[in-house]
């Protein structure tokens, strides 16, 4: 079946890519592998995948393939340590002449099962201990990275809403500057427009001539 897809990269589709290289490398198997793996998941070709690690989801995962290839070491440590502790193979001595076969059917084995057993088994034990603790590492550590996604994810949102927050108080702040300008400038008109009232009540005064023939000012008000 061809691989047409072309459609976004999701975080779901990120996180298996992420979870397959790095099981891969774990398992000492190479990237390739796994990109082929996810692209017969995801219905993409093996070199978008490969695109798509290198070039988006890789830098993030940083800590976690250091963690992986420590993990390969140690798991192939560990299993080349147990098949140098494997017994070797059984060495049968038979007779080379007739009348030896005739006198003995059983062959002589020259070996001492016991303390290779005991020993191989001490051997298997420590192995199942070290892949159990690998197997607890490779846990946390994903439980551990869907942590830090749901933090990120979180962190990222009260951001936003930050944003928002902000966006909303300097646009109120800019309203009450307009508002705090236009009473000035309705404080200043009224201002001046009672100052030319109060000059308007000022009237000129009046005079009138008493019986002597002099000018004499009469009060406001009087007639």
């Amino acid at each position: 079946m061809v691989k047409v897809r072309q459609d976004a990269w999701s975080h779901e589709d990120d996180l298996l890519l992420a979870e397959t290289v790095l099981r891969h490398i774990r398992e000492g198997s190479t990237q390739l592998n796994a990109f082929e793996e996810v692209g017969d998941h995801l219905n993409r070709t093996s070199a978008a995948c490969g695109f798509r690690w290198n070039a988006e989801v890789r830098n993030k995962y940083e800590n976690a393939i250091d963690l992986a290839k420590r993990q390969r070491k140690e798991r192939k440590r560990a299993l080349n340590k147990t098949v140098q502790a494997l017994p070797k193979p059984v060495q049968i001595e038979t007779s080379e002449t007739i009348s030896s076969q005739e006198t003995s059917d059983q062959p002589t084995v020259q070996t001492n099962p016991e303390p290779a057993a005991a020993f191989n088994l001490d051997t298997v034990i420590k192995y199942l201990k070290s892949l159990k603790q690998e197997l607890y590492t490779s846990n946390q550590s994903k439980s551990s990275m869907q942590s830090l996604e749901s933090e990120n994810k979180s962190l990222h949102t009260k951001v936003e809403e930050l944003q928002k927050n902000l966006a909303d108080t300097e646009q109120q702040l800019h309203a009450m500057k307009e508002d705090y300008q236009t009473f000035i400038q309705i404080m200043d008109r009224a201002r001046k427009m009672t100052v030319f009232e109060d000059t308007n009540l000022i009237s000129s005064p009046s005079f009138r001539m008493d019986k002597n023939g002099n000018l004499e000012q009469l009060a406001q008000g009087s007639n």
